[in-house]
């Protein structure tokens, strides 16, 4: 029968103070050495790669910035999709995206090779922003305007998914983002040359 007690202050009996088998050191160096190698990856992925798109991220009342994105929306509005309202913002403005339980507002519509700054946040719980299908993931938290210069290089009509979970309505939150060829400019018939 085993009467022995132990506290955390006393050390346990053993042969835990003698020093590691070589083959252990070895796989211990080999686990730092790659620990270097991926910590040494982040920043070059950053500034060779661009995963990580850099940013302005500032402070912002979640109530002011969707005022600003009311703004936005009744300053280049053209058309609304079941009620949720389209704008379409000249090249080289200022966009602005809002996230809420359960919504994305406005349906941006941008110009291919056209460059924007896209200003994110959201109004409640933090959200999470996915451009399907491809492959631009943010996180989108209250009381922060996450702004990003984006040229949209292919045209179509591309979903926005919250990957966060915010609710019971989370499935439901899908936002749109329309990208157009820029129109042509010197057609026949329009005063320019063709």
């Amino acid at each position: 029968m085993h009467t022995e007690t132990h506290t955390g202050l006393e050390s346990p009996k053993g042969i835990w103070w003698k020093p590691a088998h070589k083959s252990e050191k070895v796989w211990v160096g080999i686990a730092f050495a790659w620990c270097m190698v991926l910590f040494a990856m982040m920043p070059l992925w950053h500034w060779k790669g661009g995963q990580n798109p850099s940013g302005i991220r500032r402070r912002v009342e979640p109530a002011a910035f969707f005022a600003r994105t009311q703004e936005f929306i009744q300053q280049y509005q053209v058309d609304t999709d079941r009620g949720m309202p389209i704008v379409a913002p000249p090249p080289g403005s200022d966009i602005y995206l809002t996230g809420m339980s359960f919504q994305w507002t406005p349906i941006l519509k941008l110009q291919k090779g056209a460059e924007y700054i896209l200003h994110l946040s959201a109004l409640d719980v933090n959200h999470g922003f996915s451009l399907y299908p491809i492959n631009v993931n943010f996180q989108v938290i209250p009381g922060y305007d996450y702004g990003l210069r984006i040229t949209p290089n292919a045209s179509g009509d591309f979903r926005i998914i919250c990957n966060e979970f915010c609710g019971i309505g989370h499935h439901t939150m899908v936002g749109r983002v329309i990208v157009e060829d820029a129109p042509a400019t010197g057609t026949p018939g329009t005063g320019g040359t063709p």
